[in-house]
C-alpha cells in the first residue's frame, strides 16, 4: 500500500517508466482520461465503447463462449448501433472434437463433443484485423489461450462463472462463502 503514497517499493519505477511505448503511453492517457472523467458513473460497456473511440479503433472482435451466445449477440447488436463494425467468433469454431485434442467430453455417453477453440477464435479474429477484441465468456485457461494468440489487445466484459452469475468476485464479498468454503473468519 505504501506505492499508492508513492513510494517504488520495488525499485522497478526507472524500468517501468522506459518500458512504456508510445501506444502503451496512449492507452494510458487514454484510460486515465475515462477513470479521471466519468468515475463510478459509466458500465463496464460503457467504458469499453469510450476507451474504443477514443484510442480512434471502429473494427471489435468479439471472443465468446457459446453458452453466452444471447449475451454476445445483445453486445453486437449494441456496438454496431454504436457506429463499429463487429466481428465474432463462437468457441466451438472449426467443431473440432474434443478426442482428437484429448480433451475430456462433459459426459461418457456422448459420441461426439466440440472442444472449445480459443486458438481457432484467435486466428478467426486476426483475419478480420480487429483493433480490439472483446472476451465474453471464455473458460479459464481458454481466455488466456485466446488472449497469448490475439494480436489485437484484448479485454473481457463477461467473465465466466457458472456458480455466481458470472460475477467472480461474489465469492470474495460473501463472508459466508468465505468462512464455508475457505475457512477465512470475516471481520468487520
Amino acid at each position: 500500500m505504501e506505492c499508492y503514497e508513492g513510494k517504488d517499493c520495488f525499485q522497478l519505477e526507472k524500468k517501468v517508466r522506459a518500458a512504456y511505448s508510445k501506444d502503451e503511453l496512449k492507452s494510458m492517457r487514454i484510460s486515465g482520461g475515462i477513470e479521471a472523467e466519468h468515475y463510478m458513473k459509466l458500465t463496464r460497456l460503457e467504458e469499453i465503447m469510450l476507451y474504443a473511440k477514443r484510442m480512434k479503433m471502429k473494427r471489435l472482435g468479439i471472443a465468446f463462449c457459446v453458452g453466452l451466445s444471447k449475451e454476445a449477440r445483445v453486445l453486437d447488436r449494441i456496438l454496431a448501433s454504436n457506429g463499429f463494425e463487429v466481428q465474432s467468433a463462437c468457441c466451438k469454431i472449426c467443431g473440432i472434437d474434443k478426442s482428437e485434442l484429448g480433451v475430456r467430453k462433459m459426459g461418457s455417453q456422448k459420441l461426439s463433443e466440440a472442444v472449445c477453440n480459443p486458438i481457432g477464435q484467435a486466428m478467426r479474429l486476426n483475419a478480420c484485423d480487429t483493433e480490439m477484441n472483446i472476451v465474453v465468456g471464455l473458460c479459464i485457461g481458454h481466455d488466456m489461450l485466446f488472449a497469448r494468440h490475439a494480436k489485437a489487445p484484448s479485454t473481457t466484459f463477461i467473465v465466466k462463472d457458472r456458480v455466481l452469475s458470472h460475477n467472480p468476485a461474489g465469492a470474495i464479498y460473501s463472508n459466508y462463502y468465505l468462512e464455508a468454503k475457505f475457512g477465512l473468519e470475516v471481520k468487520e
